[in-house]
């Protein structure tokens, strides 16, 4: 009725209610909404704590994340990077993209932190080299179309744009489900897999 999409209404809210440079109060301020009022598939504050973790125990220099959505899981990573470090973040919804610049910019990352990419995930990975200077990832968190993760993965892994020693972390494998990449990084011989039990987000 009002012409605008859900994520455009989370944003007015976070931009009404939250404080501008602060990542916390805005990723609180995003819960809020999805608690309250609508629902977006963002990570939530449950499964953040796990990517909080990750990102503490392995303090990557260099984080790729694949659907940036709204931004949520961007700002949740970009706060908890050490100093010097850099995030690239592709979207292929150029409507979502649109909100999650505002929303990473409101939160006070420039562009020399976090870079947002637009475009279909297959069309970016095998440029990221050469376009974006990104040599290889420490971190990669998934959070795209589930179907895409085992594809991705593959096309990472043949672009050498995986760091020795990187942690792949993947939203949502068990529910909806990622059977076939789930499968893939158990037998493969390349990956110790662990499984983060979590709920849904909110």
């Amino acid at each position: 009725l009002t012409g605008t999409s859900r994520e455009q209404r989370a944003f007015q809210y976070v931009l009404t209610h939250a404080i501008p440079g602060d990542p916390h109060h805005i990723l609180q301020t995003f819960d809020q909404w999805c608690y309250h009022c609508e629902h977006l598939s963002c990570v939530g504050p449950d499964k953040g704590r796990i990517v909080e973790r990750v990102l503490l125990e392995r303090a990557p220099l260099r984080v790729l994340e694949l659907g940036t959505y709204c931004g949520y899981g961007t700002v949740l990573l970009a706060q908890g990077l050490p100093p010097g470090a850099r995030l690239y973040t592709i979207e292929g919804d150029p409507r979502h993209a649109a909100v999650a610049e505002k929303v990473i910019r409101l939160a006070g990352f420039s562009e020399q932190t976090v870079e947002l990419i637009v475009g279909p995930s297959e069309e970016v990975i095998p440029h990221l080299r050469e376009k974006h200077g990104l040599m290889n990832a420490n971190l990669v968190f998934m959070d795209h179309w589930k179907r895409c993760y085992l594809r991705d993965l593959q096309l990472l892994e043949s672009h050498q744009l995986l760091a020795e020693g990187a942690t792949i972390l993947a939203d949502n494998v068990l529910f909806p489900g990622a059977p076939h990449f789930l499968q893939y990084a158990k037998t493969c011989g390349k990956y110790h897999c662990k499984v983060h039990r979590s709920r849904l987000e909110y």
